[in-house]
Parts: structure tokens; C-alpha cells; sequence
């Protein structure tokens, strides 16, 4: 496996390396840096699968709810250097620790959490380490989403990595402003087509239940989330990070139990801006980070602040949250 040292040091050696020239790996260091709480390893990414050569013309449609295949979690790097906060997600696992629940003073609640500095939520694909490091115009790999992708630019689903899949994947990619370009099928690119299809098509299957009052509904399937009242909706849809493997966002009806502006993980001192907790330790918050990591969140609904802050201004105590699905790769 990869220490998280390790492949720090491979990016930042990516990062010095001139748009179209070539890069050697990084040796790893002699003595890897043992695993924190504050950090996480990165296994080797998965064997290269050959292009095919066909043809297939490229469209746009609808998008399935396609899970990635089991073991996809943690296999893939940021594409690029990630934004300025955290070069690596720092986890709030508050789930397993409820909360203290008082009311905070005026004085509190009148202090408006820090903002994101620019650049943290930029659309940084996960691929796989040596893509990255050799900065491959088009990747040869498969990736963990390949057959959601190829069924939503309606190529032939094969779950298959082709030159013709590369070259439509690329131009979404392109388009999309996801870096790097390079064609693979990847957790940013497709959650970027969950929302884009959500936009036209919000709740096809009817999952989230209607109500007169305010339903905060969580579709862990497309990892995306909305607020609806009777029929009008009246937040989102944004895309989120629900939980891990290990610990899931907690499926049916819960409710806002307690909203705290300025809250701070109880367990690692890491903030949890605009948390607004319905199931125990689990809550809708703000991350210093990118929310379409490969793997989870520890339990907690991941937004952008932008999203976060928003949704602060919807949700009231009281509330209703409904939770259905499974996260791709759970």
C-alpha cells in the first residue's frame, strides 16, 4: 500500500513537472510515516485494462443509479494537487458520540463560520496513481463508474474502458471543468452527471415521501440531497457525502433534533460548520474539503459550505429527514 506520505510527495512532484513532459514515480521514502487519525493509506490502483478500439457515437440521456464494484473504495489519488485547505480529507466521526445539545448564546450564533478559501471545491477527479503521475492525455483504465458513465453519454455499456469511451468521457470532463481530463470514469465525474440529470429529473422513482411540512430528503443511491415542502422544492438538489462502508448514513425517518453554526467535532477538534444533527451524531455539515472522495464520510451528510450555509437558512428544529439507498461501493 501507499502511505498517505508517500503519495503527498508523488503529487507534489506531479505539480513540478510542465504540462506535456514526462515524469518518473517517486520512490517511495525509506521510513513511511506511521498512520494518524488525520490521515489515511491509499492502495495501489488496480490493473490497466486495454482500449478495444470501437466506435461508439457519444449523446446524452438519463442517468441510472449504477453502483461501483465492491473494493473500489480508496484504490484512487486526486487527479492533481487538491485545493488549499486539506491536501487530504480529515474525517468528523461524530456518529458514534452524540452530541451535548444546549442552546448557544446570541453571541454565538452571530458568528458566521469561516468561509472556504477558493479553489477547495474545485472538481478534482480520483484516478488512478500512475494516470496521475505520467499525466496520461487519455486513460486506458476502467474506472469504478465506468457503466453509470457509458449508460449516461449513451455509449455501449459495457463496463469496459474503450478509446471511443475516453475520447466522450474526456469531453464531458472538458466541459465540466473536471480535472484531470483524461477520459476516466471516476467518483467526480459521475456524481457530477447525477447532478445534472437530478436537475431535469429530480425524484423519478418517487423515494422521498411527500409531506406539508419540510422533508430534508437524502438519496444516499445518487449522493444527492433536496429539501421539498407538499411538492415544492425549496433547497437544492446539491451534491453530498454520505457514509462509509463501516459507517453509513442511517437509512428511514429521522429529525433536526439540534442546529449548531459552529460546531466542532466532540471527538477530533475538527469543525463541523452549519451541523444540524437528526440521528444522533449523525447531521447535515460543512466540510473544509472535497465531498467526492472515494470513500464515505464517517456517518454525517457532507455539503460544500456554500451548500451548508443554505441549507441553514431551510431547516428548522422539527424538521423531517428521510434516508434511502445505498452509497455506490457500500
Amino acid at each position: 500500500m501507499f502511505s498517505t506520505r508517500t503519495v503527498a510527495l508523488v503529487l507534489a512532484a506531479v505539480a513540478l513537472v510542465p504540462l506535456g513532459g514526462s515524469a518518473r514515480a517517486v520512490p517511495p521514502p525509506a521510513r513511511a510515516a506511521p498512520a494518524s487519525a488525520t490521515t489515511a493509506s491509499v492502495p495501489a490502483p488496480a490493473a490497466p485494462v486495454a482500449p478495444s478500439g470501437r466506435t461508439v457515437p457519444a449523446g446524452s440521456g438519463p442517468v441510472p443509479v449504477v453502483p461501483s464494484p465492491a473494493g473500489a473504495e480508496g484504490q484512487l489519488v486526486p487527479g492533481v494537487p487538491l485545493g488549499p485547505e486539506q491536501p487530504w480529507q480529515i474525517d468528523t466521526p461524530d456518529q458514534a458520540l452524540a452530541p451535548k445539545v444546549y442552546r448557544p448564546t446570541a453571541a454565538e450564533d452571530a458568528f458566521e463560520p469561516r468561509d472556504a478559501l477558493p479553489g477547495t471545491y474545485a472538481l478534482v477527479e480520483y484516478v488512478p496513481l500512475d494516470d496521475a503521475v505520467t499525466r496520461v492525455l487519455c486513460s486506458t483504465r476502467t474506472g469504478p463508474y465506468q457503466r453509470g458513465v457509458e449508460r449516461w453519454l449513451k455509449l455501449r455499456t459495457d463496463g469496459r474502458q474503450s478509446a471511443a469511451d475516453c475520447m466522450a468521457i474526456r469531453a464531458f470532463q472538458q466541459q465540466q471543468g473536471i480535472r484531470p481530463a483524461i477520459g476516466f470514469a471516476g467518483p467526480v465525474t459521475w456524481a457530477r452527471m447525477q447532478l445534472i440529470a437530478a436537475r431535469k429529473h429530480l425524484d423519478p422513482r418517487k423515494k422521498c415521501p411527500v409531506r406539508t411540512g419540510r422533508v430534508a430528503c437524502v438519496d444516499l443511491d445518487r449522493q444527492l440531497t433536496w429539501v421539498r415542502k407538499g411538492t415544492k422544492v425549496v433547497f437544492g438538489p446539491v451534491s453530498m457525502r454520505s457514509g462509509r462502508v463501516v459507517h453509513p448514513t442511517r437509512t428511514g425517518w429521522h429529525t433536526v433534533y439540534w442546529r449548531h453554526k459552529n460546531h466542532v467535532s466532540t471527538l477530533y477538534g475538527n469543525p463541523m460548520p452549519y451541523a444540524q444533527f437528526f440521528d444522533g451524531g449523525q447531521a447535515f455539515h460543512a466540510v473544509y474539503g472535497s465531498i467526492h472522495t472515494t470513500i464515505g464520510s464517517m456517518g454525517c451528510v457532507n455539503l460544500t459550505l456554500g451548500d451548508a450555509r443554505r441549507l441553514w437558512g431551510v431547516l428548522r428544529n422539527g424538521d423531517r429527514v428521510y434516508v434511502w439507498g445505498h452509497r455506490p461501493g457500500t
